[in-house]
This record gives structure tokens, sequence and C-alpha cells, in this order.
């Protein structure tokens, strides 16, 4: 394997488990008065971090522990996404104050939960690398950096919409998280296909 291929296959990675990210990202936006750039940055930092230390943590522990947390991971990331979607969808029926949306909830009790659901599946990505010729610290910066930047473009994206529509905001928000819990619970379960 080149190096060029290698660094493509890597990108291509980073892309693919980046997504999950964006999506949260989108819907984290809809729900916010005003993004900041310190809440860009958060964001890009909570997810990114994450992005790049699921996959470098499973690539230490390699095949060690990977089977348990293969087997109950999609059911870790539906729960949490679904609480986490369900309180949007639940604060924006009881909230209407108009100060309670300028906090867009960027601190560590509202981002770790959504960085650590987005960012499971990747520990499974660091057990392949293990395996792979690869350098591990060039791959995990990349997904890094690229999760990173798709998560602040999502925040941006998702607060374009939402700054029109507050409250179905929230709600869509909501349910974004809600369904993409499903979808990963779904596709672990086998009952579909991506």
């Amino acid at each position: 394997m080149t190096s060029s291929t290698s660094l493509v296959g890597i990108l291509l990675i980073a892309l693919s488990v980046s997504m999950d990210a964006f999506a949260v990202s989108i819907g984290k936006g809809l729900t916010v008065r005003r993004v900041r750039p310190l809440d860009a940055f958060k964001t890009a930092l909570w997810f990114g971090g994450f992005q790049a230390l699921f996959p470098l943590l499973g690539y230490l522990v390699a095949d060690t522990f990977s089977g348990y947390v293969t087997a109950v991971d999609h059911w870790i990331i539906f729960g949490l996404l679904a609480l986490i979607g369900g309180n949007m969808v639940r604060e924006a029926f009881e909230e209407d104050d108009e100060n309670a949306r300028e906090t867009p909830q960027f601190d560590w009790r509202h981002m770790l939960p959504l960085a650590v659901a987005c960012s499971i599946d990747a520990f499974a990505i660091g057990v392949s690398f293990a395996f792979m010729k690869v350098n591990i610290l060039w791959s995990v910066l990349i997904i890094g950096v690229v999760t990173g930047t798709f998560s602040a473009a999502g925040l941006h994206i998702g607060h374009a919409f939402g700054a029109r529509w507050q409250k179905p905001a929230q709600i869509a928000g909501g349910v974004i998280l809600i369904l993409i819990g499903i979808k990963v619970l779904l596709e672990h379960l086998g009952v579909i296909a991506w």
C-alpha cells in the first residue's frame, strides 16, 4: 500500500466517521439563537477530539475488549441520543422564555454524551487500524481534524435554518438525534443495511 493510497483511505474513513457528528451538530445548531466562535470551537473540539480518541483507544486495546464494546455499542449510542433528543423535544414544549434559548449549552454536561455517542463506532475503526499498516497518530489526527471541521460547519448550517423557526427547529433537532440513534440501533441489529 502506497502512502498516497493510505492517505486517501484514511481521508475516506475520516469522512465516513464524521457524518454522525456532522448530523448531530446540525441538530445542535437548530436549537441555538446564535453561534459564537467559541461555541463552534467547542463543538469542533468535543467531536473532533473524541473521534480521534476512540480510534486511538481501539488501536491500543485492539481485540482485547472490542468484542464487549461492539456487543453493546449500538444500545449505548441509541440510549444517549434518544435521551438527549427527547430532552430537547421536551424543553421545546416547556420553555418559551426568551433567555432560555440564549444559552446554547456547550458545556461538558451537554457535549460529553453527544461526543461519546458519536464516537463509539470509531473504536472499532481503531481496532481495525491495529491490523493494518497505518501510522496511528497521523490517522487519528486526520480523523479528528476532519470531524472537527464538519462539526463546526454543521453547527453553522443548523443555526442558519434554526434561527428562523426556534421551537420547530428545536423539536426537529431532538427528533434528528432520536432518529440517528434508532438508525444506529437498527443497523447493528441487522434490521436495515446502509
